[in-house]
């Protein structure tokens, strides 16, 4: 027998098939199970200051099963194994990911079916431990304070020295982003970052000629 007929030999006899019980599957597709409602579990948990997508959130768990079964059909099987790369191979997903977090949480599921599916569970669980004290704790990690928008109604141009000169006051580097002008009057929009927002819009309201004044704030990242 020469020696490229041993490598093919022993290369079949991996994919005979014969340690893919059905108990092999129900053990590895419960685990997959579990540790994928635990997935869910702290989505849920991680992005309830922010908008939740359910849907989302339900699909981890159909892909962390479904890669761990195709991961055990990939192991009894060469012919399977060979044309679900071929098959994946030429798959697109075109759904664009709003979230960057939500890509953690779609490799995350990936993994867990990939890792379940090879029967390495001790590594499974260690990751999804150590990815879930990283999420939270990375989530309290002290930012700087998030820019906001001001947005000032006045008659014309000329209050903008005085509207400046309370901006200033209460907050550093004000800078102005826009000014509109229109026949009901003029337009300002000032990015600062005010610790006391109450102070300095009462007194910009004070002014001569302001007609309206309103904060925009949000939650979103931070510029520095």
């Amino acid at each position: 027998m020469s020696f490229k007929d041993v490598i093919k030999k022993s290369v079949l006899e991996s994919f005979t098939g014969n340690n893919i019980t059905t108990t092999t599957v129900c053990v590895t597709l419960g685990i997959t199970i579990i540790l994928a409602l635990y997935v869910f579990v702290v989505y849920y948990l991680s992005v309830r200051k922010t908008f939740y997508n359910q849907s989302f959130n339900v699909s981890l768990v159909a892909i962390a099963v479904i890669t761990a079964a195709i991961i055990l059909s990939m192991q009894s099987n060469l012919a399977i194994s060979l044309g679900m790369v071929g098959a994946l191979s030429i798959v697109r997903f075109r759904t664009a990911v709003k979230d960057p977090k939500d890509l953690i949480f779609l490799f995350w599921a990936i993994s867990l079916g990939i890792i379940c599916g090879a029967g390495i569970y001790e590594i499974a669980i260690i990751a999804s431990l150590l990815i879930t004290i990283c999420i939270f704790a990375l989530e309290l990690t002290p930012v700087g304070m998030a820019s906001a928008l001001l947005v000032v109604n006045g008659k014309d141009f000329e209050q903008e020295a005085a509207i400046l000169d309370i901006v200033k006051a209460s907050c550093k580097h004000p800078s102005v982003k826009s000014r509109n002008s229109s026949v009901s009057g003029v337009d300002f929009v000032i990015e600062c970052r005010v610790k006391e927002p109450a102070g300095m819009l009462t007194a910009i309201k004070a002014l001569d000629g302001v007609t309206g004044v309103s904060l925009l704030e949000h939650d979103g990242e931070v510029s520095f």
